[in-house]
């Protein structure tokens, strides 16, 4: 059985993938003569023919911001359970570099709200919301922080926590389980790379 070779050259018109050419150095072609293209799903990041990989400024801190963030548990029911329990080394958080919950808003660049948020509370959430310096996100873990949950008719209920703080991803479950919340900070993650 005979192995066969990748081409080395690629014909014009066919779009690349950033992980087969850019990654394992195989040559590109240009379709303008330029000497660059731009890879499928990577917005920003242009390839060249010396397998250099150009971006901007703002790209580069996207991506570390992406890879960094540093969360405040706002854990007020059950779900705060499931919140510390996405910390323990059985689920390993910090393989996503999140792996320290701050204590402080003012360290802190995401917001989890996790349960419950009645009416009595909502002055403090947005409080430490403002506290927080930019750029800062919120995840809304769970169905009582995402709409209010089995209590959604209660006159003490928030009917979810994005009518106190924008909310940029919302973890569904009752209580969800700690995966749920990791595939939530996936989602996060992919928002700031993007610039969101």
């Amino acid at each position: 059985m005979a192995i066969e070779e990748r081409p080395a050259e690629r014909a014009p018109g066919v779009p690349i993938d950033f992980e087969e050419d850019v990654i394992q150095r195989r040559p590109l072609t240009s379709q303008a003569g330029l000497g660059f293209e731009e890879p499928r799903g990577r917005p920003g990041v242009v390839a060249s023919e010396d397998n250099l990989v150009l971006t901007t400024v703002a790209n580069l801190v996207n991506w570390a911001r992406s890879r960094s963030p540093w969360p405040l548990g706002y854990g007020l029911a059950c779900c705060a359970i499931e919140m510390m329990t996405t910390v323990s080394p059985h689920h390993d958080i910090s393989r996503f570099g999140a792996e320290v919950f701050r204590s402080s808003p003012r360290q802190a660049d995401v917001m989890i709200v996790a349960g419950t948020v009645t009416h009595k509370m909502a002055p403090r959430l947005r409080r430490l919301y403002e506290q927080m310096p930019e750029p800062k996100w919120v995840i809304a873990m769970g169905n009582c922080a995402s709409s209010g949950g089995e209590f959604w008719d209660s006159y003490a209920t928030l009917q979810g926590v994005d009518t106190v703080v924008p909310v940029d991803v919302y973890v569904a479950g009752c209580p969800p389980r700690p995966e749920a919340l990791l595939e939530g900070f996936m989602r996060l993650r992919e928002k700031i790379s993007r610039g969101g």
